[in-house]
């Protein structure tokens, strides 16, 4: 690695970062991270910062799980690569199907189709789901309906799916025939309701009424995160997901469930989906699938998909899509071992338990600060949400937002902003006495702001 005054001359120089300015991060250079040991990253200035990000949702095992960097050394030294197109396969690959197939078995899960993240993950449901219904007869079962706030990852689809502007407005016009409907948001929502029970019910009708004006002969599938995660962590009642899973039955569409940030006991449980109690026809994986060491993700097919698939005799079930990198041998095998640590150290329940912390400590800061509108979460997954004016719920200015992450960096956390939320998801190996230091951190950030 170059010298660390090279390294800070040429930051953002010739690199665009993602979800960024290019202008602003060379005015404002980001952070050079060079380090990461347990739960805690170190950058080229020397400074060590818990992350309570979790890199980008996804370590959930820090950074030193050397059960996942032996595996993949081993693998490396075997079989750097192979193709998984029709004709070859990989033991890593073969392996890590069958270990998916029995995880998410609660799910009626019984297929995957690999990918290299979860972008490209969503970007399959979608099509495998048009797919599906032209193997059914049923072509002109082509649109999409999805959340408003929701995060579907930034291929066309995926970005057509997203209810957030700010991944949308840039790139328009998207794709055509995607409708949204209000978000379980019982903070911000169209009804003013802040019942959410009431809300979940609420919402279920926008989609009633929007199925009856569009047709249900011409919808395909509905995509939801059971956890709405870059929208603002914003969780749902638990009726609400089983109201939508209803609903699509009653009306013969799919369900994709979008698990990139919620797999893998983020909430938790092992799936969001599993949290409320919902089998869908497809889910979306990535991210914690390797722990982050290796680009890789899944779509999950269902037991209704497969069989229609595989009973097909036309051209309509050949599966005309796919990756280079779709069943890396290195990814699985990085994933095998990060599953394998996922259940010994059963991350699910130490995310669940120090998360009831978690939003403890985050609700007693907003009574102490009255900078902070609302606070939210479930698991290791939870935003506070920022304003100017609490009764008006004018939201906290981007000058703000970033006062408070260089605070919170400064008293030796990392946090990510986006809007107007602090957005936290640490590792599932967060400890307790790490969630008090993250609290502090934020109670001292909050109070500069």
């Amino acid at each position: 690695m170059r010298d660390s005054n090279f390294l800070r001359e040429q930051n953002a120089r010739h690199i665009w970062h993602p979800m960024a300015h290019p202008a602003e991060m060379q005015a404002n250079p980001p952070k050079i991270i060079t380090g990461g040991k347990g739960t805690r990253v170190s950058d080229v200035d020397g400074r060590e910062v818990l992350d309570a990000v979790g890199g980008l949702w996804n370590v959930n095992l820090g950074y030193s799980a050397d059960p996942v960097k032996k595996a993949i050394a081993a693998q490396l030294d075997q079989l750097p690569y192979y193709s998984a197109f029709r004709g070859t396969s990989t033991a890593p690959a073969i392996e890590l199907a069958h270990e998916l197939a029995d995880w998410f078995a609660p799910e009626g899960m019984v297929r995957s189709f690999f990918t290299s993240g979860g972008s490209d993950s969503v970007e399959t449901a979608l099509r495998l789901a048009r797919q599906f219904w032209k193997v059914k007869g049923q072509g002109e079962k082509t649109k999409f309906m999805a959340l408003k706030k929701g995060y579907h990852g930034t291929h066309f689809g995926g970005a057509s799916a997203n209810g957030n502007a700010n991944f949308r407005r840039n790139y328009e016009p998207l794709m055509p025939g995607f409708y949204h409907m209000p978000a379980p948001y019982t903070y911000r929502n169209p009804f003013n309701e802040t019942d959410p029970a009431r809300l979940a019910q609420l919402i279920i009708q926008s989609f009633e009424d929007e199925i009856a004006f569009q047709g249900a002969d011409t919808i395909a599938a509905i995509i939801m995160e059971p956890v709405l995660g870059a929208g603002g962590v914003i969780v749902p009642h638990e009726s609400f997901m089983p109201k939508l899973r209803a609903l699509c039955d009653r009306h013969d569409i799919l369900l994709i469930a979008d698990e990139v940030v919620t797999g893998f006991g983020r909430t938790g449980s092992w799936s969001g989906s599993r949290l409320w109690g919902v089998k869908p026809d497809m889910m979306c994986i990535a991210k914690a699938i390797t722990s982050g060491y290796f680009p890789l993700g899944a779509t999950l097919i269902g037991e209704r998909i497969a069989e229609a698939f595989e009973a097909d005799k036309t051209t309509f079930g050949a599966i005309g899509h796919g990756y280079t990198y779709s069943a890396h041998p290195v990814g699985c095998a990085a994933a095998l071992a990060a599953l394998s640590e996922t259940r010994r150290l059963n991350v699910a329940d130490n995310a669940g338990a120090r998360g009831l912390e978690l939003q403890a400590g985050l609700k007693a800061l907003k009574e102490k600060h009255e900078i902070v509108g609302d606070v939210r979460g479930i698991g290791l997954m939870a935003a506070i949400e920022l304003v100017s004016d609490r009764a008006a719920k004018k939201p906290a200015d981007k000058k703000v937002m970033g006062k408070v992450s260089e605070e919170a960096y400064g008293a030796g956390v990392m946090i990510r902003v986006s809007g107007p939320n602090i957005i936290l998801s640490p590792p599932l190996i967060f400890t307790a006495a790490e969630v008090e230091e993250t609290l502090a951190a934020l109670d001292k950030a909050l109070a500069a702001a």
